[in-house]
């Protein structure tokens, strides 16, 4: 996980991290990929949960929050805010976005202005990460319900 702080990824290489941190705890677990055991049964007896994904996002908006507050190039870089012209074809997502996405409803200016005060910005990232923790825990409920 080194460098994560940097990544944009989309759902198809969350899907991939995902499936590397599921091939990890098999692993771990002497489990033999020939085994036909699904990843919520894998995940209950390990008794854990995913958490690579989590990490990642909490690890990108605390160095987001870094990056802003110290106002110099990366900032510039970050808000895309510097000189020039933007490239031909479906642009690129912006770590941004992902951020805003992912923080809840809200602008990207909204969360800029939250960046300058470092107690607001913490409460902002301890409330999404709880808020991942708690629909995880409501999908796997429904998932054990309907079963």
């Amino acid at each position: 996980m080194y460098g994560c702080e940097a990544w944009t990824f989309s759902k198809q290489i969350q899907n991939k991290l995902e499936a590397t941190e599921m091939w990890f705890l098999r692993r771990m677990l002497p489990i033999p990929w020939t085994a036909k055991k699904t990843n919520e049964r894998v995940l209950n007896e390990a008794n854990k949960r995913r958490s690579l994904v989590r990490t990642i996002r909490k690890r990108q908006a605390t160095f987001l929050g870094h990056v802003m507050r110290r106002g110099k190039l990366e900032h510039l870089v970050t808000t895309g805010k510097f000189e020039g012209k933007r490239s031909r074809g479906r642009q690129r997502e912006k770590i941004m976005d992902r951020l805003a996405t992912w923080l809840g409803p809200g602008k990207v200016s909204d969360i800029l202005a939250a960046v300058k005060d470092r107690d607001l910005w913490r409460d902002m990232i301890a409330n999404a990460y709880k808020a991942l923790d708690d629909d995880d825990d409501t999908q796997s409920t429904i998932k054990w319900c309907s079963q």
